[in-house]
């Protein structure tokens, strides 16, 4: 791996990938899939910063705060996404954890020019939000250098909230100025300086965990089963069906009867099922 001009690991050569334009399609996939697998293993050197982070994370919600994703480009559009999923899964509502991303809604279909630079943005955004102590702040940025996730960990730190980061540069000021920094160090990307492939992956698997974890010691899983799933659609009605069949000892049809009765709420069908038994 050859470090660029200003160090940033993100933004290094690596040497193994530097006749990509010459190699067969077989050849370009199996390196992307063998340099997929560092990420898996620098998530699991960072393991134990995570669970430093679900501990405040935990705290931060079970005390009535939020917690904002923030970030820009593919880091922003991944705090989005794994956000957009706790709603429907968990049942929790989207005022709990939000994403801020740069450029607003548009950035997650196109390139907002300059967004990513634009500190004040951050501030305005957060503060339009009502950020306040109880809340905290995960900043996204695989450079750790992205001036919008920044501002917003400042932004954290002057009203007193938590702040956490997640980065691939472990000597960036993202990882110097969180609280907890959560570093998967992925090396250099296939194509370089193309954090949407290994970093973007690393990123990925950590918010998907942290959310997760987060979740199943609030309470909102049982077993393994989500019990706050929210039916919207036939194939979240047909899981309900199963979590209540599962849970509450039930034939299919007693289980369909009691989700009708208590508006397809899983939590309040297994209540009520207790009830009876």
């Amino acid at each position: 791996m050859v470090k660029s001009e200003d160090g940033h690991p993100t933004e290094a050569i690596l040497e193994s990938a530097r006749d990509l334009d010459t190699r067969s399609v077989a050849e370009v996939l199996k390196l992307i899939h063998d340099e997929d697998g560092r990420a898996h293993a620098a998530v699991a050197r960072v393991l134990p910063k995570m669970e430093e982070a679900v501990d405040v994370l935990v705290c931060t919600i079970a005390g009535g705060g939020r917690w904002f994703n923030v970030g820009a480009g593919t880091s922003g559009r991944l705090g989005v996404l794994d956000a957009s999923e706790i709603p429907p899964t968990y049942g929790m509502s989207p005022r709990v954890v939000q994403a801020v991303i740069a450029g607003g809604d548009r950035a997650l279909r196109h390139a907002v020019e300059g967004a990513e630079d634009d500190r004040q943005a951050a501030v305005l955004e957060l503060q339009e939000r009502g950020l306040t102590m109880g809340d905290a702040v995960l900043g996204i940025s695989a450079g750790g250098t992205t001036p919008f996730v920044l501002a917003a960990v400042e932004a954290a730190h002057e009203v007193g909230a938590r702040s956490i980061g997640i980065t691939c540069a472990p000597a960036s000021p993202l990882a110097d100025e969180v609280e907890i920094a959560i570093v998967p160090e992925v090396g250099a990307e296939v194509v370089a300086g193309s954090t949407r492939m290994k970093g973007g992956l690393a990123q990925k698997m950590i918010l998907a965990a942290l959310s997760t974890a987060v979740m199943v010691k609030l309470g909102k899983v049982t077993g393994n089963l989500m019990t706050h799933v929210t039916p919207v659609s036939n194939k979240l009605r047909g899981r309900a069906l199963r979590i209540v069949m599962e849970l509450a000892g039930v034939d299919r049809e007693r289980a369909r009867e009691i989700l009708r009765e208590t508006d397809g709420c899983v939590e309040a069908a297994l209540q009520r099922a207790r009830r009876a038994s």
